[in-house]
This record gives C-alpha cells, sequence and structure tokens, in this order.
C-alpha cells in the first residue's frame, strides 16, 4: 500500500513538473495532464476569464504540447485540422500558442476540443468483457463514418483510427446516449494516393492492432484502410475484446500480413452487425465497402438524425484567424490585453523533424497554395471613400463525392499597413 502511494506520488510531482516545464497561454491556465505519448503531452486548459464577453476560446479546452524542437508531429495535425475543419464528427481546432516555462524551455502547444466523456477505448474497458450496447455501437459507428467520409472526400488517410483515437463530447438532452463520438488525433495522417519513394525497409504508420492486410504485407496505407481499422473498433465495441487476440506486435503484424486471417466476428452478433462487419474485413482494399457505402448500411442507416442529439457548441473561433485579436487576461472591469504573435516557429523547426519525402509533399502544398492566393487577391479603385479593397470571392474546389462543385472561400488576411488609404502598392 505504502509503495502505491509512493508510486501516485512520483506521477503527481511529474505531472506537475511538466505543467511548470511548458507554461501557461496568454488567456488560459494549463491544468491537469490528460496523457502523453510520443507527440509530447496533453492537458486540461481553462481560461482565465470564463466570463468575459470579448472570449475567443471555449471555457475548457484540451491542450497538446510539446517543446519546440521535437513539435513536428502535433504541427503537422494543425496543418490537417486547418484543411479538414467543419465537421462535427472530427474534433474542432481552436489555434495554436508557443508558451514558455519557468525553466525558459519553449513550447508548441495545440489548442483542442475537450472530450469530457473521455475516450471510446476508456467507455469500452469501463464494461470489462461485456461490450456495449448494440444501439450505443450503431450511433458511434455513425458518427466515425461520417468523419471518416469528410475526412476522406477532402483528400487524407487518418492511420491511426483506434478506440484511443476516438473521444466522446456531450451531446444536448435530446440525443439518445449523453455523448456522440467524435475522431481525434491525426497526428499520422497524410495525403491520399502520396507519391512516396520506394522504401526497402517495412513502413507504415498506426498501431499493429488496427491495420489492413495491405498496410503491412504492401506498406498501402490509403483509405480502405481506415475502413479496416474502422471494423476492428466496431468489433471491440460490440465484443468488448481487441480484434486479434495475439498480445506481442510481431505474432499480430505476421496474422494480418502472412496468415491470411480476418478477425473472428462472433456468431451470436445481429445480422446487421455480422454484414457490416464483413463489409470492413474485405482482405482486397478494392472491394472493401468505402465510408459512403458503410453509412447507408443497415447497420447505421436505420438510426434517426435525433438519435444522434444536438452537439453542445459554442461560437468560437480558431484564434489564429481573428484578425488584431486581443485576449482578455484579467476581469472585465479592469481589462488588460495583450497581442501574441502566433506564427514564430521557424521553417526549419516545423519541418525539421518529419520525413524527407514529407517535407518535399510540404513544400509543393505550402507553394501551391501561396500562389493560389496570390491569384486570388485583385485590388480595384472605387468611388465610395475607399481608394482599394480586397476581393476574397474566389473559392476554391474541394472533392465531395456528393457534389463534386462544393466550394469552400478562401481567405486571406492582409496585414496593416499593406495597402495606404492614398493608393496603391504592390503585394
Amino acid at each position: 500500500m505504502q509503495q502505491g502511494m509512493e508510486s501516485k506520488k512520483k506521477i503527481e510531482v511529474e505531472e506537475l513538473k511538466n505543467v511548470n516545464e511548458f507554461g501557461d497561454g496568454v488567456s488560459w491556465y494549463r491544468g491537469a495532464m490528460l496523457g502523453k505519448g510520443s507527440f509530447g503531452y496533453v492537458y486540461v486548459a481553462n481560461l482565465k476569464n470564463p466570463k468575459s464577453k470579448n472570449r475567443y476560446l471555449p471555457s475548457v479546452m484540451a491542450v497538446k504540447s510539446a517543446e519546440v524542437s521535437v513539435s513536428g508531429s502535433i504541427q503537422k495535425e494543425r496543418e490537417v485540422l486547418s484543411n479538414i475543419k467543419g465537421c462535427p464528427y472530427v474534433i474542432r481546432c481552436f489555434g495554436d500558442e508557443t508558451t514558455s516555462g519557468n525553466n525558459g524551455v519553449m513550447a508548441y502547444n495545440l489548442l483542442l476540443e475537450y472530450g469530457s466523456g473521455g475516450t471510446l477505448a476508456e467507455r469500452i474497458n469501463k464494461l470489462g468483457n461485456r461490450g456495449l450496447a448494440e444501439f450505443e455501437v450503431r450511433l458511434y459507428t455513425r458518427s466515425m463514418l461520417r468523419g471518416l467520409n469528410h475526412i476522406h472526400a477532402i483528400g487524407y488517410v487518418h492511420c491511426d483510427m483506434k478506440p484511443e483515437n476516438v473521444l466522446l463530447v456531450p451531446n444536448s438532452s435530446k440525443g439518445s446516449v449523453e455523448f456522440r463520438a467524435k475522431i481525434g488525433d491525426l497526428g499520422l495522417a497524410k495525403r491520399e494516393n502520396q507519391s512516396k519513394k520506394r522504401r526497402l525497409e517495412p513502413y507504415w504508420r498506426g498501431t499493429p492492432m488496427y491495420l489492413s492486410p495491405e498496410a503491412v504485407a504492401d506498406n498501402v496505407q490509403e483509405s480502405p484502410a481506415d475502413i479496416w481499422a474502422l471494423g476492428c473498433i466496431v468489433l471491440e465495441m460490440l465484443t468488448g475484446k481487441p480484434p486479434w487476440d495475439r498480445k506481442d506486435a510481431e505474432d499480430v503484424l505476421t496474422k494480418i500480413g502472412e496468415g491470411h486471417e480476418l478477425p473472428e466476428i462472433p456468431g451470436d452478433l445481429s445480422k446487421e452487425a455480422k454484414d457490416f462487419l464483413k463489409g470492413c474485413f474485405v482482405r482486397k482494399p478494392t472491394y472493401r465497402w468505402t465510408a459512403e457505402m458503410l453509412l447507408i448500411h443497415p447497420f447505421v442507416e436505420v438510426l434517426s438524425d435525433d438519435d444522434d442529439g444536438v452537439e453542445e457548441r459554442q461560437e468560437v473561433e480558431d484564434i489564429n484567424e481573428v484578425d488584431s485579436m486581443q485576449l482578455v487576461t484579467e476581469t472585465d472591469d479592469e481589462v488588460s490585453y495583450s497581442q501574441e504573435d502566433w506564427s514564430c516557429i521557424s521553417e526549419e523547426e516545423s519541418v525539421g523533424y518529419w520525413s524527407e519525402d514529407d517535407i518535399e509533399i510540404t513544400e509543393d502544398e505550402i507553394a501551391s497554395s501561396f500562389a493560389e492566393e496570390r491569384m486570388s487577391i485583385r485590388i480595384s479603385s472605387i468611388d465610395s471613400g475607399f481608394n482599394s479593397m480586397i476581393d476574397t470571392s474566389s473559392q476554391v474546389a474541394s472533392r465531395n463525392p456528393s457534389n463534386n462543385s462544393l466550394k469552400c472561400p478562401l481567405k486571406f488576411t492582409i496585414p496593416a499597413g499593406v495597402l495606404a488609404l492614398g493608393g496603391r502598392r504592390e503585394i
């Protein structure tokens, strides 16, 4: 018992050390540590003045942090979340910020939506080996499918779908269940059909237990790999057990890649559940069902949107898109504001810890994006008192299976001083 208390005390000291090491944000306090991984640490973040009318952030968030020098994975996740935002079934990102701890350590922080219901893995483990009620499984499955359909439509692959990366966010009282599932942790996500240099050694992203056969055997991870992983999650929700009975990673990989086996589907599941899982567990990715196809499967199609409830959502913005943003750091009676430069990470630091392939792809994307944004700016004179204005009416098309002409407005912020009222200036 004494040993257990000492161990608990050691963990608390370590958490306190990490909090002090990374410091607080301009408008938020760093709270208890929620978890840690190879990327860094995750904490609860609370606003310093949650009752302020001028706040741009929710009162409680999750903040993912790492030292700037090793924050490449988190910065990559920030880029992905910026590109796929707008889906209520993917964890929201509220921006990023750098902080400095008591010892002078510079930390990169990603501000994310807080899943107060914990992770799907915790929900499964709480019930032991009994599994979740099938109705609850169907709701969570539909939420994940809607999230994946959105991610795939924009041209990304998650690459690490597992219960630990699915968060439970509160519903309104109208929902049939207390929480809705949201996909999180996109640090390993990649562009679909990315051209990769041929690798001599095995290479894949993610967790062995949820990898698809083509990922293990051929190092191929495209959108069908996410569907295989989804099937593993659904099976685990229904049974309370992992999809493979092997605990050793090498044994699992051998069974997936060379054994030509499929995860065992229990006979006592409903007909719809078994048929749904069979659509996910097809060894050849070309014959595997897509997220869009699975959304019309009877396993989830019979659900009403009312069952999902209404998301409890506050109207908050991405702090990095707020022009000349002011953050309240004191009470409303005695307000003090501070401005923060959110883009202090150098290009070298942001990509220095990615692979060579990722660097090449990122540079191409940045160059392409910059060129498109410059093309979208038109400066025209008007007679209504303004001599110049910025037209950001250009639209950028995004890939969507149901509407190929879906467009998203392109935002472009001109720093103060670029345009003068007296005339034009070259950009």
